[in-house]
């Protein structure tokens, strides 16, 4: 059954994040790492207004949950954290939605 990774990124308007990167180079990074390991798609958006602390969303679609740990525990994945200190200094957080 589908399983969904959201990574938040806190912060405000002060805080630095590179929104080209993270769009044009991080995203597809994540896409080639974890495709192999069952990534079903990843998308990235940035709230608008009061977006409650939060600066960056990123939804991970994995095919189901030995999917993900797959791909949390592949070797790639030690390259799509290194490249997460390119776009900000924030730590990002992940939070697991599972169907109903």
């Amino acid at each position: 059954m589908m399983i969904a990774m959201l990574v938040t990124y806190a912060g405000d308007e002060h805080t630095a994040f590179d929104r080209d990167h993270w769009i044009d180079v991080h995203l597809p990074l994540v896409r080639r790492s974890w495709g192999p390991y069952g990534l079903l798609s990843v998308g990235g958006f940035f709230p608008q207004g009061d977006g409650a602390g939060l600066i960056a969303v990123a939804v991970v679609n994995f095919r189901d949950e030995a999917a993900m740990e797959a791909a949390l525990n592949s070797p790639e994945t030690m390259q799509v954290m290194a490249d997460v200190a390119r776009v900000t200094a924030v730590k990002p957080q992940r939070s697991i939605v599972k169907p109903v």
